[in-house]
C-alpha cells in the first residue's frame, strides 16, 4: 500500500496555495448562485476570494441558518447545487436538519483517513456507525469503498452478534465510536471468541488516552478523525499521532467564538469550514466546535495544516440574572475599545444571587472606565477586573459558568 492516499497530501505550500486560488473562486461562484445564500454573497467578486485571508471577509454560515432556510425552502434550504432527488441519500440530524449524501468515489473524503489508518484491499471493515437516519454509517462505508475494503454494515448495539460476526468473518478493522469497540472486545472475551481486529478508525466521540492505550495493548492501532454530517471529513489522525491533519477538500479557519474573526495562530477558537464539494458548497460553515492550529508539519510527511482536535463547544451562551449572555456580545465589548485584546465573562453565585464578573485584558488600573461598555454590550451590570494582556487562559472560552448545579 502506498504511504499516501494521493499526491495532494504532500504538496508544497506554494502548490497548495495555487490550487486553492483556482478552486475557491469557482466555489464562491457556485454558492453565490444558490438561493440559500441570499444577498450574503451578492456583492462579492469571486475572483477576489483566493485564500483563507480573503475568505475571512465573508459572513459565517451557522446551523441555525441551515435550519431556518430549510424550513423556508425545503428540503435543503437552497444551499445545494442539485435537487434532493439528485442525491443517493438524504439524512436527518437533530434539529431537524437534513443533509445530502452521494455514493460517488470518496464523496465524503473519508477514504483519506481510512488509508492513513492502513485500511485497504484485503480488509473486512466492521462498520459500527449508525445507518439509521444519520449519515455516519454511510460516510464510513463510502470511505471503505474508496480504499477497496469489504464492509460488514453492523450498525450499533447487539454486542453478542457483533462479536460473533467479527470472529466468524475474520474482521480486521473496526469503524465506530471509540468506546463501542471495547464492548465488542469484552463480549468476545466473555464468549471465548478470538478476534483478528488490528485497526480501528473512530470518531463521533472522545478517544481518551487510556482507552487508546488499552487498544494498543491488544495490538490494535486506533486513530480518530473529525467529521460532521454537513461537511464530511474535516481532519484526521495518522500513525504519527501528532494532531489532526486538515483534509485536502476543505479550508479550515479558527475564529473567535461569536464572530468570524480569525484568532492568532495557536489560540483556541471556533472551527469554521469551507468545503470545496461542488454539490453542496457550504461557505464558512461554523461547526460550533473548538480547536487550535498547531505549528509545524506532521512527521508522517503530509504537509497540510494541523489542528489539535476537538477542544469543546463554542456555543457558550449562559443565562445570568435571568438574561442570556452570548459570545457575540463579549466580542462586541472587545470591539468597543482598541486597547482591549480579550475579555472573559465569569458567572458565579454569592448566597442565592448570580454574580457576573468581566475580566478584561488591557493595560491600566481603572476598571471602572469599562463599566458602561459592559452594561451596554452585555445588557447587565457586573464587576470589571483588569488583567494583564495575554494572561487569560487559552481555552477559547469567553463565557465561563462556575456556578454549581449539584
Amino acid at each position: 500500500m502506498s504511504s499516501y492516499f494521493d499526491d495532494l497530501e504532500t504538496r508544497s505550500a506554494d502548490s497548495r496555495a495555487a490550487d486553492l486560488a483556482r478552486a475557491l473562486p469557482q466555489q464562491i461562484t457556485r454558492a453565490a448562485a444558490l438561493p440559500g445564500f441570499g444577498d450574503s454573497l451578492a456583492d462579492v467578486n469571486p475572483a477576489d476570494i483566493t485564500d483563507a485571508a480573503a475568505l475571512a471577509r465573508l459572513p459565517v454560515l451557522r446551523k441555525s441558518d441551515l435550519s431556518r432556510e430549510q424550513s423556508a425552502q425545503p428540503p435543503l434550504g437552497g444551499y445545494s447545487a442539485m435537487q434532493a432527488t439528485g442525491y443517493a441519500h438524504i439524512f436527518q440530524s437533530p434539529g431537524p436538519i437534513y443533509e445530502p449524501g452521494n455514493t460517488g468515489h470518496d464523496w465524503w473524503r473519508m477514504g483519506r483517513f481510512l488509508h492513513a489508518c492502513g485500511i485497504g484491499k484485503g480488509d473486512i471493515v466492521q462498520n459500527c456507525f449508525s445507518y439509521h437516519l444519520v449519515p455516519a454509517g454511510m460516510i464510513f462505508e463510502n470511505g471503505a469503498r474508496a480504499v477497496g475494503a469489504t464492509v460488514l454494515p453492523a450498525g450499533t448495539g447487539q454486542t453478542e452478534l457483533q462479536a460473533r460476526a467479527a470472529h466468524d468473518l475474520g474482521v480486521s478493522t473496526y469503524t465506530g465510536t471509540p468506546d463501542f469497540l471495547k464492548m465488542i472486545l469484552d463480549k468476545a472475551d466473555e464468549m471465548g471468541l478470538s478476534l483478528n481486529i488490528t485497526k480501528a478508525a473512530v470518531g463521533a466521540g472522545a478517544l481518551f488516552p487510556s482507552l487508546r492505550q488499552e487498544y494498543a495493548d491488544r495490538g490494535i492501532l486506533c486513530l480518530q478523525n473529525y467529521a460532521t454530517a454537513d461537511l464530511g471529513n474535516i481532519a484526521y489522525e495518522t500513525p504519527a499521532q501528532e494532531g489532526m491533519i486538515v483534509d485536502e477538500g476543505v479550508v479550515v479557519e479558527i475564529v473567535r467564538p461569536g464572530t468570524g474573526d480569525p484568532v492568532p495562530p495557536g489560540e483556541v477558537g471556533e472551527v469554521v469550514v469551507t468545503t470545496l464539494n461542488p454539490d453542496y458548497p457550504l461557505i464558512r460553515f461554523a461547526t460550533g466546535d473548538m480547536s487550535a492550529v498547531m505549528d509545524g508539519q506532521s512527521p508522517c510527511g503530509r504537509t497540510n495544516m494541523r489542528i489539535k482536535g476537538w477542544m469543546g463547544r463554542a456555543d457558550q451562551t449562559t443565562k445570568i440574572k435571568g438574561m442570556f449572555v452570548r459570545p457575540e456580545q463579549v466580542a462586541a465589548l472587545v470591539a468597543r475599545h482598541d486597547e482591549i485584546t480579550r475579555a472573559r465573562v465569569i458567572a458565579t453565585r454569592e448566597g442565592e444571587r448570580d454574580v457576573m464578573t468581566v475580566q478584561i485584558e488591557a493595560e491600566g488600573d481603572n476598571p471602572e472606565r469599562y463599566a458602561r461598555s459592559v452594561t451596554e454590550a452585555l445588557k447587565l451590570k457586573g464587576r470589571v477586573e483588569l488583567v494583564a494582556p495575554g494572561s487569560l487562559p487559552n481555552d477559547g472560552k469567553v463565557i465561563e459558568d462556575r456556578r454549581s448545579y449539584d
